[in-house]
């Protein structure tokens, strides 16, 4: 399994993209066409426009097109496995025997002129260079694409990792606080929420990746309201709503947990009577959406609109940073009651492993 994995992360990693896929293919014929033009423009006209020779130049260099496409495509898991200066220097020999060989056959069925052995020799050397010259400004291209990309997901995860570590301190703090409030009045609860925060913590750090699972989201949020229930009692009332959702959905580490507590610090807390935290989860046509509602007393003085909408901020920032624009996090109130949603869209990977195991045997 790891060596599968490991397989498959240096084929992702890879400069040359899939050209099996359709649009990396279309780019490709696409670009042949251009090329092709190029070609017959370049020759003199005496008549006109040669429209003969455009189709049968382009049905030539469609043909090396799609032959280097469909070798390169095959043999990509075995290219992505050597150095960067071996992988083109091969591409770059595939796609010249290729052109030699389609420039052959050619002119066996006659589809080209009756040429002398000097002109057929600079016939071979002319589409030989075109090919080399071709391939290595895609291949340059391929490649500063690849880095550009690597970039961004670098840019992309030290962003991450910064407002993750925003989190812990905040989360940290306000845990203790209400440990402290238990070693007076109750120490054996105060031990135990010791031991219950030491449990929470080790889950939490255990994971350094920023993209969690539903599931350890939802324990993680359990053990932090356990470590509440122990300081305020029957004062913390929750009703979950989630079993619409799959274990396996992925949401950022650290999501669930953060809304909680401000549903709990400034819903349940500054009431004597408390209250009732709501938490609804739904996952339909590939669309997440997470709300969590709370009592809410806008006169209460321990109201604090910054700091949640700090922890909010940077919940948002999270969503949009890896599921992209479409992410949402919303804020209502509605008859006393605080709500605070979220949605975006996603998919399981449990779903899409079976495709992929597929796409592998192939």
């Amino acid at each position: 399994m790891n060596r599968s994995n490991n397989s498959t992360k240096t084929t992702d990693d890879f400069f040359l993209p899939e050209l099996c896929q359709a649009e990396a293919l279309l780019g490709l014929v696409l670009l042949a066409e251009l090329l092709v033009f190029v070609l017959v423009l370049a020759e003199p006209m005496v008549t006109g426009f040669d429209w003969m020779r455009l189709a049968l130049t382009s049905l030539f260099v469609q043909w090396i097109v799609l032959l280097s496409a469909a070798t390169l495509c095959r043999a990509r898991p075995y290219l992505a496995r050597l150095p960067a200066g071996a992988a083109v220097l091969i591409v770059c020999t595939l796609v010249l025997c290729l052109t030699l060989l389609c420039t052959a056959i050619a002119e066996h069925f006659y589809l080209t002129e009756e040429l002398s052995h000097e002109a057929r020799t600079h016939l071979y050397l002319r589409y030989a260079l075109i090919s080399l010259i071709m391939c290595a400004l895609l291949l340059r291209y391929f490649y500063l694409q690849s880095q550009w990309r690597r970039q961004q997901q670098a840019e992309l995860k030290a962003r991450l990792q910064a407002l993750q570590a925003r989190i812990h301190p905040h989360f940290l703090f306000n845990s203790l606080n209400s440990i402290a409030s238990l070693i007076g009045s109750n120490p054996d609860k105060a031990e135990h929420a010791v031991l219950d925060l030491s449990d929470l913590f080790r889950a939490s750090l255990a994971k350094p990746d920023s993209l969690s699972t539903w599931k350890d989201e939802l324990a993680l949020a359990k053990q932090y309201l356990s470590i509440e229930q122990y300081r305020l009692g029957k004062r913390l009332l929750v009703v979950w709503s989630i079993d619409a959702v799959p274990d396996d959905l992925p949401m950022p580490h650290l999501t669930l947990q953060p809304l909680l507590e401000n549903a709990v610090i400034y819903g349940i807390q500054p009431s004597i009577e408390g209250g009732t935290i709501e938490i609804n989860a739904d996952y339909v046509q590939g669309v997440f959406k997470l709300q969590v509602s709370n009592p809410f007393t806008p006169s209460n003085n321990n109201y604090n609109p910054r700091g949640t909408r700090l922890a909010l901020d940077n919940i948002e920032a999270r969503l949009k940073a890896l599921f992209g624009a479409t992410a949402q996090l919303a804020i209502q109130q509605h008859l006393n009651r605080h709500t605070t949603g979220l949605s975006y869209p996603c998919s399981r990977p449990s779903a899409e492993a079976p495709q992929q195991d597929e796409d592998l045997n192939r």
